[in-house]
């Protein structure tokens, strides 16, 4: 679900993608993906693409979507991944990467387009 995730955010260009392990650290999700957009109609556009490719492999992620790209948050949990596509300001705003900076990056590298 991970790899599915990353390589659906990529393909709509989301910037500057970060994947966190959570499994030791929180309850919660196994993976947390954080990514931003440079506008609403982006963050739009990769949260749908990562419903649709969440959908082709069996799992419903239209309810349980929060938020709305026009308010620059946007939150999908696909239950062990949990992914929040942000505008820039937002992103910097509440910097959850630094909240769970106990949680160790996770290496996406290679499923980025180059």
């Amino acid at each position: 679900m991970l790899e599915l995730v990353v390589k659906a955010a990529d393909d709509k260009k989301a910037l500057d993608i970060v994947a966190l392990d959570m499994a030791e650290v929180s309850g919660v999700a196994d993976f947390f993906v954080v990514m931003e957009a440079m506008n609403v109609r982006q963050i739009d556009a990769i949260v749908d693409n990562i419903a649709d490719a969440a959908r082709a492999a069996g799992i419903e992620a239209g309810s349980h979507i929060e938020g709305e790209g026009r308010n620059g948050w946007v939150l999908l949990d696909l239950g062990d991944v949990v992914v929040s596509v942000f505008g820039h300001d937002e992103r910097s705003h509440y910097n959850l990467e630094k909240l769970w900076s106990d949680a160790p990056l996770v290496d996406i590298e290679h499923w980025l387009a180059a």
